[in-house]
């Protein structure tokens, strides 16, 4: 987790973990499973194997794409990402709050992105403007509040409380 001069890095994959080794584990087994049930079929043997092969760096993939791209805070703006699929930069003048709040649950509704790691996020962010969220497909939509998990949400949630402090101060000193 590499990040530029001046900028934090937040990992949010810490909570998938356990569930992407197992599911890779059981994949191995699975494709042990299957050579000695096929051993007598060679091409449906091969064909398995090779499904049972691409699963496993499959899975291993996803994983290390959450690893590798943690969510980055530069001092104009944050990158919200997840996995290989999403990286949103929004800018740090648009965060208007940010909540440290556990949800479970992400209910779709129009102007939020949840970006859950294990069905959870940690933080809500509640943007002054829409940001366009671009998906996998290169579809984008409009979103005012962004869900988002980290490992340390605590630290997160402090920088960006920091930033809208310091934000804040300024405008306040001009009205004394």
């Amino acid at each position: 987790m590499n990040a530029a001069a001046g900028e934090r890095a937040f990992g949010h994959a810490r909570g998938q973990a356990a569930i992407m080794y197992g599911l890779t584990f059981v994949c191995v087994v699975e494709a042990f499973g299957m050579a000695v049930l096929l051993r007598d079929y060679p091409t449906a043997h091969a064909v398995m194997l090779f499904v049972d092969v691409y699963s496993v760096i499959l899975m291993i993939g996803i994983h290390a794409a959450s690893v590798t791209r943690p969510h980055v805070l530069s001092p104009d703006a944050l990158r919200v990402r997840q996995g290989a699929h999403r990286d949103l930069r929004i800018p740090l003048s648009l965060i208007d709050a940010v909540r440290a709040e556990r949800l479970f649950t992400h209910e779709p509704a129009d102007g939020v992105l949840a970006l859950p790691v294990a069905s959870t996020t940690s933080l809500t962010l509640t943007l002054t403007e829409p940001v366009t969220a671009v998906g996998l497909l290169g579809k984008g939509r409009e979103v005012t509040t962004v869900r988002l998990q980290a490992d340390e949400p605590e630290a997160l949630h402090e920088a960006l409380r920091q930033h809208l402090a310091a934000r804040a101060a300024p405008s306040q000193a001009g009205a004394n």
